[in-house]
């Protein structure tokens, strides 16, 4: 890939850097953890992974529990009536991949319900993206590769000719393990240095930019 010319495809994540969910998600976390008597841990412990992953592989009061049971009562919390906004330039960064015909994968570590729930609503150009990978699609969720891997693969491109956009250093250092070409961070959920830190070519507030260098 030319450095920051036209990608040969977009990889997106989904919540926080696209859809400002992350405040519903980590409401839903509170009410989790005060409903079953446990201390709030720190949630950026969560951001940019499977609840499943974090569950079984953080030590905490959950120790020897069922992961995804435990998943499953926090995306039970969340408010049903909660639409969270676009993160600012989404909107027009996917409509700039559609003119240019630049192919777009989203790679999440959210299921596939909460993906339709937001391409219903929040962001309906989710409905258009030419792949999507979920959380079941994937037997390790991020900071494992196999998300971004999985992606590549189902649209045919080089990970080194595409851009990635995390909100996260897990996701960060997922894209980075798989070889993304340029893996870009945006401080909507974490600050600029984790995810330099982790990875990222370079680090933007929001996506207005990279809607504006598609064109």
């Amino acid at each position: 890939m030319t450095h920051r010319g036209t990608p040969a495809a977009l990889l997106l994540d989904l919540d926080g850097t696209l859809v400002d969910t992350e405040p519903v998600h980590r409401a839903a976390y509170r009410r989790f953890f005060e409903g079953r008597g446990w201390s709030v841990p720190d949630l950026s412990l969560f951001t940019g992974r499977r609840a499943e992953d974090v569950f079984a592989a953080e030590p905490g009061p959950w120790a020897g529990e069922d992961g995804h049971a435990l998943a499953r009562e926090v995306m039970a919390l969340i408010d049903a009536a909660a639409m969270p906004d676009p993160v600012p330039g989404a909107t027009e960064l996917l409509a700039a991949a559609a003119r240019r015909r630049v192919p777009v994968a989203i790679v999440t570590s959210a299921g596939p319900a909460w993906v339709r729930r937001l391409a219903g609503g929040t962001l309906a150009a989710l409905a258009d993206v030419q792949v999507v990978v979920t959380a079941e699609d994937v037997t390790d969720g991020k900071p494992d590769p196999a998300g971004y891997d999985l992606a590549c693969r189902r649209l045919g491109v080089a990970p080194a000719d595409a851009l990635a956009v995390e909100d996260s250093p897990a996701g960060v250092r997922a894209a980075v393990a798989a070889g993304v070409g340029e893996v870009v961070g945006v401080t909507t959920t974490h600050a600029a240095a984790p995810l330099t830190a982790a990875g990222a070519s370079r680090v933007l507030a929001d996506l207005s930019s990279l809607a504006d260098r598609l064109g």
